[in-house]
């Protein structure tokens, strides 16, 4: 079966509504690095994946010079939560997505002793972690003992994740998060893997889709955590039966009106493009996609004036849907944009640079990475 990418589409004769505005989406997304509407002082303890949607953003369009990265690293780094003097923190371990304590690392408060309300956020470490990669870290200032340790913590005892040590929800999303945190450490002793595919496995619905957990709706989004999880994992091939992953190609596929909706009956939404298309990409069958309709719905959702994309055509541009359309636009292969590798959602020129931090070897005679021990991270 072939898994290559679409070609990129032709703007001859486009209406200009249609082309990709991308200085404005430049614009936007360093916009969101400095300032944010007050309305969305709500997400200040999610400042890091704010930072991650508007980095990761600025290198798909290539223009990752707008960003001050020996600033931005620092900053990534001092909200790592570090062990205290006895390490007695170390289930509290990660990255935090901001300094709303006022603890930050390097901070007395922090190495003196553990602020009790100090602690890391699964997605934070996540998003920490990538943001890093994206902008060339070598991740040689991640304690990663403490990372895998404070992991290690959030795992429960039916392979699924809660978010943060005090106990949150516990889903999908933080499963898929878990296994990025060990695919970049390429250290797997956070996860107990054979616990957290049982999860992933009794997650599946009868439809085929993957809901957030067992006997729960099937949902694009965690569809494609469970998915990309299996495959960090290495074990897309061997988890699921033939027949099982046909019938979630079917049900990812069935989900494409014009752009891609996140379940049955409900609307198209920008960023299924992404969750749905990443997912069908990761199973091969991206191809099969209506590239044309899917473009036309990420593009009517683009804001023409301020940049950025909505979640809806005629609504407001926010961080995580002008960050997911983008990533929808790379995987049709529209021109100008860096290409993607969908399982880790970052560029593949952050992945490469993963990869020869992993010792991977580069091939001399054309700038292609050799792939081929691609899932050797899984297995250590």
């Amino acid at each position: 079966m072939s898994t290559t990418s679409t070609a990129p589409l032709p703007l001859e004769d486009e209406d200009p509504a249609e082309l990709l505005q991308a200085r404005r989406h430049v614009a936007f997304f360093s916009r969101c690095l400095t300032a944010l509407p007050d309305s969305f002082a709500y997400l200040e303890t999610s400042r890091l994946t704010i930072a991650f949607f508007a980095i990761s953003g600025l290198d798909i369009l290539g223009a990752l010079d707008e960003v001050d990265r020996e600033s931005v690293i620092r900053w990534v780094y001092s909200l790592q939560v570090l062990p205290d003097r006895h390490e007695s923190n170390l289930h509290n371990c990660g990255f935090r997505g901001s300094s709303y304590l006022g603890v930050t690392a390097g901070n007395a408060l922090a190495t003196e002793f553990a602020h009790p309300y100090d602690s890391a956020h699964i997605t934070m470490t996540y998003t920490g972690l990538a943001t890093l990669l994206i902008l060339g870290d070598d991740l040689s200032g991640v304690n990663k003992k403490a990372c895998v340790a404070g992991l290690r913590a959030l795992q429960l005892s039916d392979g699924s994740f809660c978010a943060v040590p005090e106990g949150s929800e516990n889903d999908m999303r933080f499963v898929y998060c878990a296994c990025c945190i060990c695919y970049m450490l390429a250290d797997w002793s956070g996860i107990d893997r054979d616990k957290a595919t049982d999860f992933i496995c009794r997650s599946m619905s009868y439809d085929g889709g993957f809901g957030q957990g067992p006997g729960l709706e099937s949902h694009g989004g965690s569809t494609f955590c469970a998915i990309a999880s299996l495959h960090l994992m290495g074990r897309l091939a061997t988890a699921l039966s033939e027949p099982a992953l046909w019938a979630v190609r079917r049900w990812c596929i069935f989900r494409q009106q014009s752009g891609f909706q996140g379940r049955p009956n409900k609307p198209e939404d920008t960023c299924y493009s992404f969750w749905l298309g990443g997912t069908l990409q990761l199973l091969g069958l991206f191809y099969c996609t209506d590239v044309k309709k899917n473009r036309h719905f990420i593009m009517s959702t683009q804001d023409n004036v301020v940049g950025g994309f909505a979640k809806w055509p005629d609504s407001h541009p926010d961080a995580l849907h002008s960050y997911l359309g983008l990533c929808g636009l790379s995987l049709l292969g529209e021109p100008g944009l860096q290409s993607l590798n969908p399982a880790l959602n970052v560029s593949k020129r952050a992945f490469a640079h993963l990869q020869l931090l992993h010792g991977f070897k580069k091939d001399t005679r054309s700038t292609a990475y050799d792939c081929s021990a691609i899932h050797l991270l899984a297995t250590k």
